[in-house]
């Protein structure tokens, strides 16, 4: 029997509160940004609560009565970068053949037990995250399903909490020792993001596929508007990561440039092994260097046109997880080329998997998807995926 593949993941993972509202309204206009990192509300963005409350020089909860938000929320669910993709990705995969791991932090209070309540059912093993005594990280999730022409946004108000305490001294020899180290949305913690360039460098050195999803990076948008947001303590962080996924604006802000092929360009001169940028609705970009993935040139692949067309006939769900479900997706497509004993993986079949992952996703509210059933979401998705590889054939 083949080796035993064991996918370990580390980043944000926190309890979302969702609401529907509309951004155009009066009253929601006054909190609306009026310059990058001044902590105010932007539609795709992340604002820390403490920084919105001095924006706004009002509590949080009084934003709140102001927006008629002080009701229950419309779906409270599991959030974050981290724990998102991993449990689409466990949700996806033969879990006979392989184990999906998640490293983190919660608080010993109700969300932190809300969370494991929903993590019971589900492939993911939690031995490996930990109680802390601080409280569980959340966020405020701000849906405009109108948005953009009805494509949809949202913003973020993120408490990053007991997250603050997470340092690489947690990170296991066990997690040195996986196949694969997912690393998705660092900076929302930010210890663990300080430190990045050592954590990849070892992960390296231990020959572990490195994947690394990002999320919005408001502590250091803040800190310096002006400046390239920086991953770990230097650009040295991107010639270890076999797979860096991320948004157009988070690609812009990471490399410093204002344009996709320019950006694109940055992270390939650093020596990263492969990327992949998406940009909402639009098309996304992606290239390999060779080595984990066959190489490709910069390339571009549309939606899907199948999810596309079932979202016009109305759901009530929203776009919260689209870009985590899109990683989770690839990963998923990654441990099955790797599983089939694929010498250098597809890109192109990975992006598939990623982006009926991340299409579908807007069927139901919130990022994760509570299963009946085991393999009832892949089950739901692979008729996507089958138009989809029909479509770019075509």
């Amino acid at each position: 029997m083949a080796k035993k593949i064991v996918v370990s993941g580390v980043g944000c993972c926190l309890v979302d509160r969702l609401y529907n509202v509309s951004f155009g309204t009066e009253s929601f206009k006054p909190y609306l940004s009026r310059e990058s990192g001044d902590g105010g509300l932007t539609p795709g963005q992340l604002v820390f609560r403490e920084e919105f409350e001095t924006f706004s020089d009002k509590k949080f909860q009084t934003f709140q009565k102001d927006l008629h938000l002080e009701r229950a929320p419309d779906k409270m669910n599991i959030g974050g970068p981290s724990i998102v993709s991993m449990i689409h990705a466990s949700q996806l995969s033969d879990n006979e053949s392989c184990e999906y791991k998640l490293y983190g932090c919660r608080g010993d209070d109700k969300d932190g037990a809300f969370i494991m309540s929903l993590l019971d059912h589900t492939p993911l093993n939690a031995e490996n995250y930990k109680v802390s005594d601080a409280e569980t990280p959340s966020t405020v999730v701000l849906s405009d399903p109108d948005y953009d022409h009805g494509q949809g946004e949202r913003i973020f108000v993120n408490s990053i909490s007991a997250a603050w305490d997470y340092a690489p001294e947690e990170l296991n020899d066990d997690f040195y020792e996986s196949d694969v180290v997912v690393f998705g949305g660092t900076a929302l913690v930010p210890i663990i993001h300080d430190h990045m360039t050592a954590i990849l460098k070892r992960a390296k050195s231990n020959k572990c596929i490195t994947v690394v999803n990002t999320v919005y990076d408001f502590r250091n948008e803040k800190a310096d508007p002006q400046s390239k947001w920086p991953l770990g303590s230097s650009d040295e962080s991107y010639k270890y990561i076999d797979l860096l996924m991320m948004d157009l604006e988070e690609a812009n802000r990471l490399s410093g440039k204002t344009n996709p092929v320019e950006a694109m360009q940055f992270f390939r001169d650093k020596g990263t092994g492969a990327v992949i940028v998406t940009s909402g609705a639009m098309n996304i970009r992606l290239f390999s260097n060779g080595g984990l993935f066959k190489e490709l040139d910069p390339s571009e692949l549309p939606i899907s046109q199948a999810v596309s067309e079932e979202l016009k006939k109305g759901h009530e769900g929203d776009t919260t997880g689209c870009g985590d479900n899109f990683a989770g997706g690839v990963i998923a497509s990654l441990v099955s080329q790797i599983q089939k004993g694929s010498s250098s993986a597809d890109l192109i079949e990975a992006c598939s998997w990623g982006i009926v992952s991340g299409g579908t996703s807007c069927f139901y509210m919130g990022g994760m998807y509570q299963e009946k059933e085991p393999g009832e979401k892949l089950k739901n998705i692979e008729p996507y995926y089958l138009k989809y590889k029909q479509q770019i054939k075509d």
